[in-house]
């Protein structure tokens, strides 16, 4: 899900999502090509020209007459840096970042990824939460440095609000849940301070000089209009740079995120930790986009997939790219799926030592006896009678059903039930349908949310481009 910057601070599931752009369909092909620009390039363009090459030339380092570096093709490494010799902290304009540190975050996001990766990701992960900290200490810094002070209460106010999202009224139960896994909540606090930190700098900085016209936004929105129909797709990608030298250990990497993926890993905190595309912050989501605006590579890819498929690594020039279909659906046309609807769920568990074949036997009795209940008025007579537990909830939508049971559901009159579904170990439930509201006709963005959209866009953007600043400009000591 998205976070539109002028929203606020939004919480992901125990990590705060990063700032994030809104992004708008038509925009973002535009977006891709930008984010697969390689960054050694963008930074080689931009000191071609100025004093900078002539400082270098005047320092004796190798540079042609336009103070271009030039390197030989034929290179010779006279040293070799050992990376496991480098443990993982750093000191960034003065201020540390400890091994503690690193260990604290790095314990949060596995965490999140329910997963057990290999001790070589975990040492690629520990790479990217120190490279995640420093510019999270730059962040801080640099609002700092512009007299803004983020308040302990106001960090503790985004915390108590985090636990209760995740745990309920009860916010020392994500304090434990921090210890277990290895974290603490002065680590999450950290990460809360430097993105509120971040949000109100750049709600001073950049925000203010930020404008759409009346007449872009108009444009976008008659483009809208004249894709009526059409199929859109919501697509979530990883995208790794590769250059001729390193393209075999890329497509490596490449290839060991897709498995742990397939592992169970989340998608968008991998995307996250790797994906060098501007879409990183926001968990790799393109957002709604056509598949004419993606390289031809991806395109194919996108469309012999279903929504929740996962495929790659695709070769595309510059790099490697993994991608994961979120959604699809047709431009400003009604979609059943965001149908809202109000659900009984019916459930029974199977006894220890169950087989197969006799859950198979009961889970059929038991479908047969909810089909007999007279409508949701009835059924917790019929679920008392079989020892059944019951669950109500009358906001459900029907995309957020897996998928296998969206169109079982959407296809039941009220008072029907689903086919029964679950498992040995958790039992077997069935869903009646109590109630349905169809979705309104589908109308797109209005012009002030369009506006709103590309304006989120556009500071994010500019957010990027003041982060590498300070990145360029920092001084770091690694131990």
């Amino acid at each position: 899900m998205k976070t539109s910057f002028r929203n606020g601070l939004k919480t992901g599931s125990l990590a705060i999502a990063g700032l994030a752009s809104a992004l708008v369909a038509p925009l973002a092909a535009a977006q891709q090509s930008a984010a697969r620009q390689s960054a050694a390039q963008q930074q080689a363009r931009q000191q071609q020209q100025g004093q900078e090459g002539a400082d270098q030339q005047d320092a004796g380092q190798p540079a042609d007459a336009q103070g271009n570096i030039t390197i030989p093709e034929n290179v010779r490494i006279f040293t070799q840096n050992n990376p496991n010799l480098r443990r993982a902290t750093a000191v960034v304009n003065g201020d540390v970042i400890t091994g503690t540190d690193v260990d604290q975050r790095l314990a949060l996001i596995l965490a999140a990824n329910d997963n057990k990766p290999s001790e070589e990701e975990k040492t690629r992960l520990r790479l990217q939460v120190l490279r995640n900290l420093i510019d999270e200490t730059l962040q801080i810094q640099a609002a700092k440095a512009a007299d803004i002070t983020i308040k302990d209460e106001e960090v503790n106010q985004t915390y108590a609000r985090v636990a209760t999202q995740n745990f309920g009224q009860n916010p020392g139960a994500m304090d434990a849940y921090l210890g277990r896994v290895g974290s603490s909540p002065a680590s999450l606090k950290r990460q809360i301070r430097g993105e509120l930190s971040w949000q109100r700098l750049l709600s001073r900085n950049v925000a203010p000089f930020v404008n759409v016209s009346d007449d872009e936004v108009k444009e976008v929105m008659n483009r809208l209009e004249a894709a009526k129909g059409t199929d859109e797709y919501r697509i979530g990608e990883i995208y790794l740079a590769s250059t001729d030298e390193d393209d075999a250990q890329v497509a490596g990497n490449a290839r060991k995120i897709v498995e742990q993926l397939k592992q169970g890993g989340s998608f968008v905190a991998y995307a996250r930790q790797y994906s060098q595309a501007s879409t990183a912050a926001v968990g790799g989501d393109l957002g709604w986009i056509k598949l004419a605006q993606l390289p031809a590579e991806l395109a194919t890819a996108a469309s012999e997939v279903q929504p929740g498929q996962l495929v790659g690594p695709i070769r595309i020039p510059g790099g490697y790219s993994i991608i994961y279909l979120i959604d699809k659906r047709q431009v400003l046309t009604a979609d059943p799926r965001d149908a809202v609807l109000a659900l009984k769920q019916i459930s029974i568990n199977f006894p220890s030592g169950t087989t197969e074949a006799q859950a198979t036997a009961r889970a059929k009795t038991f479908a047969t006896a909810m089909q007999s209940a007279k409508g949701c008025g009835a059924v917790d007579e019929v679920a008392g009678k079989l020892g059944a537990q019951v669950v109500a909830n009358d906001q459900v939508r029907a995309r957020d059903l897996p998928g296998p049971l969206q169109n079982a559901v959407l296809s039941l009159n009220v008072g029907e039930t689903s086919p029964p579904f679950g498992s040995i170990s958790e039992g077997v439930r069935v869903l009646m349908l109590c109630g349905r509201d169809d979705a309104p006709n589908a109308s797109g963005p209005n012009f002030d949310q369009l506006m709103s959209q590309m304006e989120d866009d556009r500071i994010n953007k500019r957010a990027q481009m003041y982060l590498r600043d300070l990145r360029r400009d920092a001084v770091i000591e690694y131990n």
